[in-house]
């Protein structure tokens, strides 16, 4: 008589934000939802449509800035099922309920896969950090998931990064925020908020102000400093670069962590669109963690 086991695996569930490349999206079987960005009367799903590379030289372009769909649980239904395909387990990790809808649309969707797929346990956790901080907690969960783990084990993982991931960037220009009326437009004010390029970090779901330097390799300076406190030296270190439409940029602060740091893992991937509508091109930042 023949038994058929089927092996306890975790599929990892996301979407666009985490700005994970293409390749590692593959190589891990991550699941994304893409996230559909509005310009004027067309919308594009986030890296489906149109490519983040696409978007900025679209939004420099434009008049009035695009805008974001709302998070529906469609799409992560979609993507439940696809994941259930090929394990018993999924997790699904968003950014900060205090940023968008994306974690509701999730948990929704948990209730609304009963039905289809009720025999599969997924469980949705929201994140701390953003961006390419939020990719790197969702490869170390899918790495995880990969050696076999279960589920919980798996969520254990992207809870302990998730505590461990520091996230520093810079914006090139203030205009888009002050544009987005994010910033007030006293024309003194704005006169002089053009002239900076702020370093900002995000942590326990919220965006923070963490220096106010008045040229980008001062913002850089500043980025390499803050790294530099927060590195544990001696643990492997997981890095990735990200960058609005600045691959020179994100190249040359990529060589300079090299050259500075022993890193187990450093890659170069796009800064989200969802979040670029709000800074515009530019951005350049860094996400970071010691520690296996």
């Amino acid at each position: 008589m023949l038994f058929t086991v089927m092996i306890n695996k975790v599929a990892i569930v996301t979407d666009t934000t985490a700005c994970i490349p293409k390749e590692q999206v593959e190589k891990y079987g991550i699941q994304v939802v893409p996230i559909e960005l509005i310009f004027g009367d067309k919308v594009y799903r986030d890296g489906i449509d149109i490519s983040p590379t696409e978007f900025y030289a679209l939004l420099r372009q434009v008049e009035k800035l695009p805008t974001t769909a709302g998070s529906l649980p469609g799409p992560y239904l979609e993507a439940y099922r696809k994941a259930s395909k090929e394990a018993s387990g999924i997790l699904c990790i968003t950014e900060s309920s205090k940023f968008s809808g994306m974690f509701n649309s999730a948990q929704v969707a948990i209730e609304m896969a009963k039905k289809d797929i009720p025999d599969i346990a997924i469980e949705v956790i929201e994140c701390t950090t953003a961006a390419a901080g939020m990719g790197l907690v969702a490869l170390a969960a899918a790495r995880t998931a990969l050696s076999g783990s279960s589920l919980t084990e798996v969520v254990e993982t992207a809870r302990e990064v998730m505590r461990r991931v520091s996230l520093f960037a810079t914006l090139d220009t203030l205009h888009y925020l002050v544009k987005g009326g994010r910033v007030p437009k006293a024309a003194g004010l704005v006169n002089s908020l053009l002239q900076i390029k702020p370093v900002f970090t995000v942590n326990g779901g919220d965006a923070h102000t963490v220096a106010l330097p008045r040229s980008t390799p001062s913002a850089m300076k500043r980025i390499l400093k803050l790294m530099g406190q927060k590195v544990i030296s001696g643990q492997p270190l997981h890095v990735a670069v990200m960058h609005a439409d600045a691959l020179n940029e994100a190249i040359a602060l990529r060589n300079r962590i090299s050259s500075q740091f022993d890193c187990t893992e450093l890659f170069i991937t796009e800064f989200t669109p969802v979040m670029g509508v709000h800074t515009g091109p530019g951005v350049i930042g860094v996400a970071f963690y010691s520690g296996d």
